[in-house]
């Protein structure tokens, strides 16, 4: 594998070029701060190119903070967001999502780490109820925490569930963009055209320098989120520096073709280690994702070559991430190293 890469988590990976230059060129001058700037007003107008007009868009530093101020805008505190159990907001964001909507997550199980309104229905019990809290929300992942994607009619289903309960869809965009790359589609065919609400929607880990957002497809959700923006420490003072990054990754495809690769190479990994005696492929390869059960005495050797995490240790399930800069020598090289591993 190529110096410093490693299959943990597309986080890891370095920042595009095309991103790096669009940095540099903004770093000139003095403009406004606070996004009372041209280059933000330029990027808010690319956003709405993707994902059409009315669109709001609000940069912040990172995903949890996406997906918190999407469910604070969303919700009041006596509300619930259902979600996958193995979703980032239920998982991986230390209880932020509940600390700062004062909601509660119900989290459901989800064998693919997908929701149905099948599902889903389970947990919209006490409606009406004042002892109960009442589900406002429906939380998706895209592509999902298990690397798995939802196909359009997935979605279009959950959105109407939601819609005619009184609900509002959220999908965590994290890896939107691998996700509506595998699926063929743009960005607005994969989120408001299906009748996503609010999408917090991933740059980080498609060669970002730190940079995610908000995109609001509710107007009425809209005249009040800058408050709630400012309120959650995630108004940057510079942000021109966010806005260029988004907007590169929205020139000239760049997003789509950050996670084609990304998304290439995880199919490919997965085609050399199936063959491996000792692997067991436990999930859908859809988007830039591949998750492996191997043995757990292989897990040790095989991290001290590059670093991965484990999935869910009790089942000795391991998780390797491709990124938009994987090459084809690394997946090689990796495989190979799994290889000995398991001998």
């Amino acid at each position: 594998m190529s110096s410093g890469r490693s299959f943990a988590s597309d986080n890891n990976a370095g920042v595009h070029p095309e991103v790096l230059h669009a940095l540099a060129t903004a770093n000139r001058g003095h403009v406004v701060g606070y996004g009372d700037d041209p280059h933000t007003r330029s990027m808010e107008l690319r956003f709405r190119e993707h994902f059409g007009a009315g669109a709001a868009v609000f940069p912040v530093f990172n995903g949890t903070a996406a997906n918190v101020l999407c469910l604070k805008a969303l919700t009041q505190s006596h509300q619930a967001v259902i979600c996958s159990e193995a979703s980032h907001i239920q998982v991986d964001e230390c209880g932020a999502p509940e600390a700062w909507t004062g909601c509660k997550l119900l989290p459901v199980a989800t064998p693919d780490g997908k929701l149905t309104p099948r599902r889903v229905e389970a947990a919209c019990h006490g409606v009406g109820d004042q002892h109960h809290v009442q589900p406002r929300v429906l939380s998706i992942a895209q592509s999902t925490e298990l690397g798995t994607v939802y196909r359009p009619n997935e979605v279009a289903a959950l959105a109407r569930f939601a819609h005619a309960r009184g609900m509002v869809l959220h999908m965590d965009g994290a890896r939107i963009s691998n996700a509506a790359a595998a699926l063929g589609l743009s960005l607005r065919q994969a989120t408001r055209d299906l009748g996503v609400d609010a999408l917090s929607f991933g740059g980080t880990k498609n060669g970002l320098l730190g940079a995610d957002a908000v995109v609001l497809f509710r107007k009425e959700l809209v005249p009040e989120f800058k408050y709630l923006r400012k309120q959650g420490m995630q108004l940057a003072s510079k942000m021109r520096f966010l806005s260029v990054q988004l907007e590169a990754l929205l020139t000239r495809d760049l997003w789509r073709r950050n996670a084609l690769q990304a998304n290439r190479m995880a199919k490919r990994l997965k085609s050399l280690v199936r063959r491996i005696r000792g692997v067991r492929i436990v999930q859908k390869v859809d988007a830039n994702g591949v998750f492996v059960e191997i043995p757990r005495r292989a897990i040790a050797p095989l991290r001290r070559k590059t670093f991965f995490y484990t999935w869910d240790e009790a089942a000795s399930v391991v998780r390797w991430m491709c990124s938009w800069d994987t090459t084809e020598d690394d997946v090689r090289d990796f495989a190979r190293a799994v290889s000995q591993a398991l001998r």
